[in-house]
């Protein structure tokens, strides 16, 4: 596995509401290098989660162009954006309740986020992913029946169940306590260091923003400062 690159080109986001035009991202123009690890930082109403959702092939931009290795989401169907976020992408919600099966143990969710995946294709064993991002002790573990903290980390394994190049979080931390927040932020960085996997993290917490080498930071729909 390896990372990909990603780059925005012009994204422009206008929503309508109540009859009125708001501006949610403001002519972004954003590269990231295979797999390379990037905070993307600001308050809130800064324009984070639209980018992020936009990165994941779950919105269209108003205009511009995204390209995440050789595919280019702008130009894509709907089934094909379907069929590329089955493979092309990892993501780790805010809740992990939103991506994890509480009655299942952390295992049997690995496999079940496999389950749409052709029969062809090859993975490593749930088992053995999961004692490779280190959360063999939690394989067996139903997980409705684990800590906030530790639900987050076995989301953190169900969004690389499929092997994916690019991984985005999107405010990963934001319900945890400083302990467990550093340890999904040690799990974040483990999924980089042992996959290569290119690895962006939307958050306003600069606690975890400082333990990125890189951070860009949103205001107003736009880039206003940007840390190496």
């Amino acid at each position: 596995m390896s990372g990909v690159t990603v780059q925005c080109t012009g994204l422009l986001q206008v929503y309508r509401i109540e009859g009125e035009e708001v501006t949610a991202l403001d002519d972004i123009d954003l590269d990231v290098a295979g797999g390379e690890r990037i905070a993307i930082c600001g308050p809130s109403g800064s324009g984070k989660s639209t980018l992020t959702s936009i990165l994941a092939g779950l919105r269209r931009p108003t205009a511009g162009r995204v390209r995440v290795g050789a595919d280019e989401l702008t130009a894509m169907s709907e089934r094909q954006l379907l069929h590329w976020r089955g493979r092309g992408i990892g993501v780790v919600l805010q809740n992990p309740n939103r991506s994890i099966l509480p009655y299942a143990s952390a295992e049997q969710n690995v496999q079940f986020a496999r389950r749409s995946r052709p029969r062809t294709d090859t993975f490593r064993p749930a088992r053995e992913l999961l004692s490779e991002l280190g959360l063999a002790e939690l394989a067996g573990f139903r997980v409705g029946r684990l800590s906030g903290g530790e639900q987050q980390r076995v989301s953190v394994a169900v969004a690389m169940a499929t092997e994916p190049q690019l991984l985005v979080a999107d405010e990963p931390t934001s319900q945890l306590d400083a302990v467990n927040r550093d340890r999904v932020v040690d799990l974040l960085l483990r999924v980089n260091q042992r996959f290569g996997t290119t690895l962006v993290v939307v958050t306003h917490d600069q606690a975890v923003a400082g333990r990125l080498p890189r951070q860009v930071t949103l205001a107003e729909g736009r880039v206003v400062a940007e840390r190496a």
